[in-house]
């Protein structure tokens, strides 16, 4: 199932993908408290696991962007949780 799901999102369009990702962490930070950190932790544990499968393929310098850009958005999760 992973490689399906994987191979799909191969496909999506670049553009649409940022697109959503950008509504979603808007909806994020527009939802007051518990519901914006939620939004923003289900964001987080996607990115995880997309980090997970592509880690081996992907280049040194590319998994720390990655991975800082992952920690912030964990950073700003439990701020708006608290």
């Amino acid at each position: 199932m992973t490689e399906r799901v994987l191979s799909r999102l191969a496909r999506i369009n670049k553009t649409a993908v940022f697109l959503v990702g950008a509504a979603v962490v808007f909806l994020g930070f527009a939802l007051p408290g518990i519901a914006g950190a939620a939004v923003l932790l289900v964001l987080a544990l996607a990115l995880v696991w997309v980090l997970t499968k592509t880690w081996a393929v992907t280049s040194p310098r590319a998994r720390i962007p990655r991975v800082l850009i992952l920690a912030l958005l964990v950073v700003v999760v439990a701020y708006k949780a608290s």
